[in-house]
């Protein structure tokens, strides 16, 4: 089978990759990540997998695409939604059209792995997009090995991002902090004014 994976990151992909490789499938990385900000952690999460991909001998497409301004754009009325709406919906949209004109078999992505993400959203947007262009979603569940995948990464020494990906997930991982400072420190302004006297001018 010839597998397009989207490939949000590194330390997501080690448990997919080899899952998939116990099967006999050597999937084809996509990066296609539009929805990471600022661009110094787009950089990096690119970069690691770029290295990462070299150590487990697999091809990786760069799909090169630091999206702020649209992202921005396509978000901000429903910033509740905005994973489902266009984080999910931009990503696997684009690795599904890809790997259809690409001669692919079937596509699938690394996201499956997190319990943090919204599994089953995923899955009903990427049978959306199957059936859409035409093509296999390859459909697994990689959540029982996120903890095993993310201590490889460490053992690796590979950068592990510290929150999702979109500038508004990093605010959400300070909510609490974010909280505590404004309660630490309120200032209460008071304007004091001098009084000059004529003789000091």
């Amino acid at each position: 089978m010839k597998l397009l994976m989207h490939t949000c990151c590194a330390p997501c992909s080690i448990y997919c990759i080899d899952s998939l490789k116990n099967e006999g499938i050597n999937p084809v990385l996509y990066w296609f990540n539009p929805n990471i900000h600022p661009y110094i952690e787009y950089k990096t999460r690119r970069d690691t997998l770029i290295e990462y991909s070299k150590i487990v001998n697999l091809e990786l497409v760069i799909n090169e695409d630091y999206g702020l301004k649209t992202f921005c754009k396509e978000v901000i009325d429903d910033l509740d939604n905005r994973c489902v709406n266009y984080c999910y919906k931009v990503r696997l949209e684009q690795t599904a059209k890809y790997a259809k004109e690409n001669g692919y078999d079937a596509f699938t992505s690394t996201l499956f792995v997190s319990p943090y993400q919204k599994h089953d959203e995923l899955k009903k947007l990427c049978e959306e997009m199957a059936k859409k262009y035409d093509i296999e979603f390859l459909y697994r569940d990689f959540r029982v090995g996120f903890r095993d995948g993310q201590a490889k990464a460490r053992e690796l020494g590979l950068y592990m991002q510290k929150y999702c990906g979109c500038i508004f997930s990093e605010e959400d991982r300070y909510t609490r902090k974010i909280e505590k400072d404004k309660n630490k420190y309120k200032i209460s302004q008071t304007i004091s004014k001098k009084t000059i006297s004529d003789d000091k001018l």
